[in-house]
């Protein structure tokens, strides 16, 4: 199993992510302006459909870092698949009283991690993708919000922005993420 990962093209598959990744930007802004527009019930259906392209980001990253460390990647997944979830949720009125960033914010954090600790994206989309994902916490109080709320914002798209960008621009460089996927054999993490 392990050998066929390695055998498997990553950067095609990291620029399918990229792809995948920029169709969720675009269906969430656009469920987003709808709702603004008073196009509420046309703008939750593109949220819906936003919430399903997210999952399939999800799962890309989760085989696209599973060989920097199967765990994290794990982790990282299952928050984000709460987070998705609970979006769900919230389009339907059923969960109102929390908010999805309490799953986005430690699966950005996860993220950024497995990014920092690869050898195949740059470190720096690491670091940013780990400041967006304490930025997505910080909204959690009301308080910091009301106050960082601008700042917040800038850092989480920029850093989600740029990772989306590196993915289609450039994906992944495929020898080292095939050194790592060599080095799955066992549980590595």
């Amino acid at each position: 199993m392990t050998e066929r990962a390695a055998e498997v093209s990553a950067r095609p598959r990291a620029r399918i992510t990229g792809i995948v990744y920029l169709l969720y930007f675009l269906t969430a802004i656009l469920g987003q302006l709808l709702v603004s527009r008073k196009l509420v019930f046309y703008g939750e259906v593109v949220n819906l459909i936003s919430a399903a392209v997210y999952i399939a980001v999800t799962l890309l990253f989760y085989f696209l870092f599973k060989p920097v460390n199967r765990s994290v990647s794990l982790v990282a997944a299952l928050f984000s698949l709460a987070g998705c979830g609970l979006m769900v949720l919230n389009l339907f009125h059923l969960a109102t009283a929390y908010s999805p960033l309490i799953f986005f914010g430690p699966y950005c954090l996860l993220i950024g991690y497995l990014i920092f600790r690869s050898t195949f994206l740059p470190r720096i989309l690491g670091v940013l993708m780990m400041l967006a994902g304490l930025g997505w916490l910080a909204f959690l109080s009301p308080t910091v919000a009301k106050h960082l709320s601008p700042y917040i914002q800038v850092v989480g798209i920029l850093a989600e922005g740029l990772l989306m960008l590196w993915l289609l621009v450039k994906g992944v460089n495929e020898q080292r993420w095939k050194e790592q996927a060599g080095v799955l054999s066992g549980d590595n993490g």
